[in-house]
């Protein structure tokens, strides 16, 4: 079996692996959610039914990352030169722009039972809290085992962790609301719950986000890079260089490279990309080398800056 193989046969074994966990945590939170939608109804707890909500984004994530592996499994053809692979871009984006909405809609719920708290039962509240934080540690656990570098999984990942710190937020309300009678404690817990699913939407947007622009990915300065090609035994000057990344895990560089007259081209490219892949974890590069002296190295020199 070729080399190539072997990297997709262990990308397909790890995505299986993947939905495995994925679907396990959206049958515990799935059936945690229906079990909390009714006590939060019956218990008049906002924080029970912003967690109930919540949940149910959840419960949609994991499904859109469930979908976003599978066709990430697919291979390249037609006109998908890259395959389906920013998928997952896309449901981070969802998964992202789901919790940006939520919070929103809990902000402005929870300032209003802040100026006028309705009753609620601390004793529900508190148990159902309690039980969630067991549910969401066992999802969390099955999710921290996945692949977090994918941005799918990572962000299904960060749901999940958003739930159980909500609920431990909202266990803490109802210990308040049955010791002191504190009613507002449900909506101050409601409003954590708020700023973490926000911290949580603003990193899932910054990162796909980046990746739609075609940044260079997280930790990779062209600048650098571009320094250490044209540092590089017989290369002369690099123009064009591009990185960018075209999935999780997936980071493509193309470049112009100009080499001495006597330089060995095909030489120098491979040493080039060699150098990129050890040094930078850049495997898939395009390298455009040419000869200095060469009429179109001259004209692509004039045209663009050097590195």
């Amino acid at each position: 079996m070729s080399q190539g193989h072997d990297h997709a046969h262990h990308h397909a074994v790890s995505a299986d692996a993947d939905v495995r966990r994925l679907l396990a945590a959206l049958a515990l939170i799935a059936g945690f959610m229906v079990a909390e939608v009714l006590a939060g109804i019956l218990a008049h707890s906002l924080a029970l039914l912003s967690d109930a909500a919540h949940m149910l984004t959840d419960a949609v994530a994991i499904g859109a990352s469930v979908l976003a592996a599978r066709l990430m499994m697919r291979p390249a053809k037609g006109s998908l030169t890259y395959g389906l692979g920013r998928v997952e871009i896309l449901s981070a984006q969802f998964n992202g722009a789901t919790l940006l909405v939520l919070a929103i809609l809990i902000v402005y719920e929870a300032v209003g039972r802040l100026l006028s708290p309705p009753p609620t039962h601390g004793l529900p509240v508190l148990i159902l809290a309690l039980v969630g934080v067991v549910v969401n540690l066992a999802a969390t656990l099955q999710l921290s085992k996945a692949n977090r570098e994918s941005m799918s999984v990572e962000g299904s990942f960060q749901h999940i962790l958003t739930d159980l710190y909500a609920f431990i937020g909202t266990a803490i309300a109802g210990v308040v609301i049955l010791t002191t009678g504190f009613l507002r404690a449900d909506a101050i817990a409601s409003l954590l719950v708020a700023a973490l699913m926000l911290r949580a939407s603003y990193g899932l947007l910054r990162d796909s986000g980046r990746v739609f622009l075609e940044a260079a990915p997280k930790g990779l300065d062209p600048d650098r890079i571009g320094g250490a090609m044209a540092a590089m035994d017989g290369v002369v000057e690099v123009h064009d260089l591009h990185v960018w990344q075209v999935s999780s895990g997936f980071p493509a560089l193309s470049a112009h490279v100009l080499v001495r007259p006597e330089g060995d081209c095909h030489a120098i490219r491979r040493a080039l990309a060699g150098a990129l892949q050890e040094r930078f974890a850049i495997e898939h590069t395009t390298l455009q080398v040419d000869h200095a002296s060469s009429p179109l190295a001259i004209e692509s020199a004039a045209q663009t800056p050097s590195a």
